[in-house]
């Protein structure tokens, strides 16, 4: 994670203004919208070692779970820890890059048609490990289905905005959006909300789906979607060219180009790949360098 500095001139509350090559910032005058600049990635990821390593794991501590949702939460905020230029973000004309990594992602109330939809907002510690961001993860959801409303929070405040006669309402949020190109949003408009975080993750597992395109959002900061999907049964090549059959996942992740090049996205990916292989690796705290060799 960036270390905290002293603000200066052009910084944002959430972030500090980086000095980009002269590629990048022709490129984000050229493409003002971030989701002109959206790159999508679709890779299957074999799981079988890391659901081996989960059930062993997961014996020693039957009152909960730890899942495959929780070390994507775990594998992800390594990886942008260890690869900062993932952590960027473009807006009002300029390259930023966050204090800290922040994962955001959407928990049904009920798994029902009807039921409303929370947003979920956390900010891993230094010091935690998977099974630490697993009991944060289900304390916050099991907190979150006990009302079936919003008690709080930002889905709070975007119930009051939906109350809200329609012109009133899309006036207060043309300012906004005047606040957040110019990085002056108040903190209890911008706190919580996914559009802010590092990473956006939707576990469309969870629901039996298989993971899908999911475009970024002009509005906020947020420059890295991602999506997970079903694990199931696939053949694969093996290292030493015998073929397998595995459990594997797929994820979809929509990326803002502007924030890094093809070189680093390709290199960020495999060290999620690497940490899924070496399961162990998800076990020590955030802190701990994964050492892999690229």
């Amino acid at each position: 994670m960036s270390e905290k500095r002293k603000r200066r001139w052009g910084d944002r509350r959430d972030g500090f203004k980086i000095k980009a090559p002269g590629l990048q910032t022709v490129m984000t005058a050229l493409m003002p919208n971030r989701t002109d600049r959206e790159c999508y990635l679709n890779e299957t990821i074999d799981v079988t070692d890391l659901l081996k390593y989960l059930d062993d794991i997961n014996a020693t501590h039957p009152d909960y779970k730890i899942t495959l949702f929780h070390c994507f939460v775990m594998a992800l905020t390594k990886m942008f820890r260890e690869r900062p230029y993932m952590n960027r973000f473009i807006q009002g004309g300029s390259i930023y890059e966050r204090y800290e990594i922040s994962c955001a992602f959407v928990a049904k109330r009920r798994f029902a048609d009807q039921a409303e939809e929370a947003l979920m907002f956390m900010v891993p510690k230094e010091t935690d490990t998977l099974d630490d961001i697993a009991k944060k993860i289900i304390g916050d959801v099991r907190e979150t289905r006990k009302s079936e409303h919003a008690t709080g929070g930002v889905d709070e405040l975007l119930d009051k905005f939906a109350a809200m006669p329609k012109l009133l309402m899309m006036f207060l949020v043309w300012i906004i959006r005047c606040m957040d190109f110019w990085g002056v949003n108040p903190k209890f408009i911008t706190d919580g909300d996914p559009n802010y975080a590092s990473i956006f993750l939707s576990n469309l597992g969870s629901i039996k789906c298989p993971a899908v395109y999911h475009h970024l959002n002009n509005y906020g900061t947020n420059s890295c979607m991602i999506t997970i999907g079903t694990i199931h049964k696939e053949e694969l090549i093996m290292p030493d060219n015998t073929k397998a059959i595995r459990d594997v996942v797929q994820i979809g992740a929509t990326i803002d180009e502007s924030i890094a090049d093809g070189f680093y996205f390709a290199r960020s990916l495999k060290l999620v790949k690497h940490l899924f292989a070496h399961p162990e690796l998800l076990g020590l705290p955030l802190e701990t360098p994964s050492n892999f060799e690229y």
